[in-house]
C-alpha cells in the first residue's frame, strides 16, 4: 500500500465532520477580517488539536515588517509553543486561502496532519493548485488535504480587499497628477 493510497484511506475515515470544519473556518475567517481592519491581506488561520484551539493568526506582514508574517506562520508559531514542541503532529490547519510555498514548507516541516483551505490560491498555492509541496512523495511527510469550505466567503473577502487597494491606487495615481 502507498503512502498517497494511506493517506487517502485516513481522509476518508478519519472522525472530522463537516460541522467541526466549518466551525473552525469560521473562526479562521474571522482572523481574516482582523487582518483586513489593519489594511493586510485578509487570510487567517488556526490550528486544532483535539477539538480544541491551540493556535491562531492573521496576515501582518505589512504591521510587522515581517515577510513570513503571514497567517499560517503566526497560527504554527502559536500552536508550537502551546504543545511545546516543533512537532503539530495530530494538528489540523485551517486557513481561509491556500498556502504559499513558504507556509507549505512550514506544514511539512511541522508534521501537521490534515490541511484545511478555503479558497485556492491559482497564482501561489502550494497544496495542489500550482505546485502541491504538502502532497510531495519524495518529502519526508505527507498532509491530508480538504478545501472548499466557506470558499466563497474567504474569496469575496479576498476580492473585495484587492479591489479596494486598486482602486485607492488609482485615486492616489490621478492625485498626484
Amino acid at each position: 500500500m502507498t503512502l498517497l493510497h494511506e493517506l487517502n484511506e485516513f481522509n476518508e475515515h478519519s472522525e472530522h465532520s463537516e460541522h467541526d470544519d466549518q466551525y473552525f473556518m469560521q473562526r479562521a475567517f474571522e482572523l481574516a477580517q482582523q487582518a483586513e481592519q489593519l489594511d493586510e491581506i485578509p487570510v487567517g488561520a488556526v490550528v486544532v488539536y483535539q477539538g480544541i484551539i491551540i493556535g491562531e493568526g492573521f496576515n501582518q506582514s505589512i504591521l510587522l515588517n515581517d515577510p513570513s508574517a503571514h497567517a499560517e506562520m503566526i497560527a504554527i508559531r502559536q500552536a508550537g509553543k502551546h504543545l511545546n514542541n516543533y512537532r503539530l503532529l495530530d494538528c489540523t490547519l485551517y486557513v481561509t486561502l491556500e498556502p504559499c510555498s513558504m507556509c507549505a514548507g512550514l506544514l511539512v516541516h511541522g508534521r501537521i496532519k490534515r490541511l484545511v483551505y478555503a479558497s485556492p490560491d491559482l497564482k501561489t498555492g502550494a497544496a495542489g493548485s500550482v505546485f502541491n509541496l504538502v502532497g510531495t512523495s519524495q518529502l519526508n511527510h505527507m498532509i491530508v488535504v480538504d478545501n472548499g469550505i466557506m470558499a466563497q466567503q474567504c474569496s469575496e473577502l479576498l476580492s473585495g480587499f484587492f479591489k479596494r487597494r486598486r482602486s485607492e491606487k488609482k485615486l492616489a495615481k490621478n492625485s498626484n497628477k
